[in-house]
């Protein structure tokens, strides 16, 4: 294998390859590419525990690293994926939130590792780049009541309905 020029790693307590086989079930091209393996025992650790995982999350090379608990994930930290509609919209955030995830606003969730998730319909991003300040202002504004984010109140709000 190749060594990436780039890599986000991602750092979890001890759950990375459980995190890279749940991404890779979610998301397309997503997968786990590699598991490293202590070769002997080292402090908080016994040879054979995962190290390691070399995943791709939406084509994105990832390193998941079982760093042990001192550092948690945080939001200043997230994937953002954008979605098509509301049933891919759906999709993605309910397989993170009913995976033992958690909601928050304005179309952010995290997975149950504490990783943040941005799930954006490509139809809010489009609104907030519009050159018509009024589009954006109404999408934003819509956008700040929502957990999930709601393709046809946004689609309204663009339109002013």
């Amino acid at each position: 294998m190749t060594i990436r020029t780039n890599t986000i790693c991602l750092w979890f307590d001890k759950d990375a390859e459980a995190a890279a086989e749940f991404y890779a079930s979610v998301f397309p091209d997503s997968h786990v590419d590699a598991v490293r393996r202590a070769p002997a025992d080292f402090p908080g650790g016994k040879k054979g525990d995962v190290l390691t995982v070399d995943f791709t999350v939406c084509g994105i090379p990832c390193l998941g690293l079982n760093g042990g608990p001192e550092f948690p994930q945080t939001e200043a930290f997230s994937f953002q994926i954008a979605t098509e509609d509301q049933a891919e919209t759906d999709r993605y955030w309910d397989a993170i939130v009913g995976n033992g995830g958690q909601e928050s606003a304005c179309g952010w969730c995290k997975d149950r590792w504490g990783v943040s998730w941005q799930i954006t319909p490509r139809v809010l991003t489009e609104a907030m780049r519009s050159d018509d300040p009024g589009v954006s202002q109404r999408a934003f504004e819509a956008m700040l009541s929502m957990r999930k984010i709601d393709v046809d109140a946004i689609e309204r709000a663009v339109t002013g309905n």
